[in-house]
């Protein structure tokens, strides 16, 4: 039984002391229980976001619940300066799924890419005569620190921070020829996503994702392959680019590692293993509350098997968003892999969907005016399809008649 919560104006207190750095939806949530959560009114929402990819468990799962619960009343914190039995049973798990990676735990997305560029740059300091540049991809997203904002292929997200750090370049994603030409002597490393999920849901090629670990092998490059978004089943591989037939150097992972609860990792090979103490480190990464989380999301991604449910529930979803899009004329092009989805959106109207699929509760996020993003967690069924199909449909009977572009006949 939950404690009744004072009622608050809660918007009017996050706008007196609250940084403004996010647009929200005007809507506060207070709970959630698997795909559902509630807000302050009681209002209940199918939550197709998954705080953008991240509760891959689904809201308040048993298992990380337990797990969070028991290992806050054991030991929560006590710095890398001492070993940890739950960050060491992280590492051993996620070599286990990556062939033999060793690990780095930090707290989020950015900060594990952050770890790679700093291991990429070490490696062309020992075996590429101080080469220090990372290319990475137009439409790519890797954090907003000052050195991933740099990586990140979206003017839009850069241009306040200018001057940014040098070493970074961008080329079109799924163009092998332009990143050929784009490498040089100062080149040690390509950065990408194997689908990119800020950027719109654009997955990669076969020819593209192959082409560059045959070119980093030729030129003596190192591969970082971000799965921050892209990793932990979503794609229906536990990484993306097991779709591909291809192995990175090095890996990220973020977001849905935890099941909710904030960690990041940085996998690398043996190539590329060339941290010593003193190089890299982090005051909360892989503390044992988070790890603990991971180690329960791990075993229930396995034990449930999720990453095969991604894989069929996504291609459902997909006939739903065909279906919708056959019905109306506004939106098209359904795209992505496993439930990791975008549809295209005419008319700069996919504010305005996400917003009208609120009131009939359903969560949506769209990326600009153009794209709607659906990364709902990995617990998804078919009936849970069927309701969020229906209420996608009322909502975009309502733009459509509000908007005045018609459905198809």
């Amino acid at each position: 039984m939950t404690t009744p919560m004072l009622k608050r104006d809660w918007i009017a207190l996050e706008q007196k002391y609250y940084q403004a750095t996010f647009k929200r939806q005007p809507v506060t949530f207070i709970r959630g229980q698997g795909i559902r959560v509630w807000d302050a009114e009681g209002r209940e929402y199918l939550d197709f976001v998954a705080g953008i990819a991240v509760n891959v468990l689904g809201h308040c799962h048993p298992a990380v619940v337990q797990a969070v619960q028991e290992q806050a009343a054991q030991l929560i914190h006590v710095s890398n300066l001492y070993y940890n039995t739950r960050q060491i049973e992280l590492a051993e798990q996620l070599a286990l799924l990556s062939g033999g990676m060793r690990s780095f735990f930090s707290n989020s997305g950015a900060e594990a890419n952050e770890g790679a560029i700093k291991l990429a740059r070490k490696f062309g300091r020992l075996h590429r005569n101080g080469a220090y540049e990372i290319i990475s991809m137009e439409r790519s997203f890797h954090g907003r620190t000052l050195a991933t904002t740099a990586a990140t292929g979206q003017a839009h997200y850069q241009e306040t921070w200018k001057p940014l750090p040098d070493g970074f370049k961008q080329v079109p994603f799924n163009d092998l020829d332009a990143l050929k030409a784009a490498t040089s002597e100062k080149t040690v490393g390509i950065l990408l996503e194997s689908v990119q999920g800020e950027g719109g849901i654009w997955p990669a090629t076969r020819e593209f994702l192959q082409g560059v670990r045959r070119w980093c092998d030729e030129q003596n490059l190192v591969m970082i392959c971000d799965e921050v978004q892209a990793g932990m089943g979503r794609t229906g591989k536990f990484f993306g680019f097991e779709h591909y037939g291809v192995m990175p150097d090095i890996i990220t992972l973020a977001k849905g590692l935890a099941g909710g609860v904030p960690i990041g990792a940085m996998l690398t090979g043996r190539r590329t293993d060339l941290f010593v103490p003193g190089d890299h480190g982090s005051t909360f990464g892989g503390n044992p509350l988070a790890c603990a989380a991971a180690l329960a999301t791990l075993k229930t991604i396995q034990e449930e098997r999720l990453v095969e449910n991604a894989a069929r529930m996504g291609e459902y979803w997909h006939e739903k968003l065909q279906a919708l899009c056959q019905k109306y004329d506004f939106i098209a092009n359904p795209r992505g892999i496993g439930l990791m989805r975008a549809v295209e959106v005419k008319y700069d109207l996919a504010p305005a969907i996400v917003d009208q699929a609120l009131k009939h509760g359903l969560l949506l996020n769209n990326l600009g005016n153009a794209t709607l993003r659906m990364v709902p967690p990995l617990i998804l069924t078919r009936a849970d399809i069927d309701e969020a199909a229906q209420r996608l449909d009322r909502a975009l009977e309502d733009v459509s008649l509000q908007r005045g572009v018609a459905a198809q006949s």
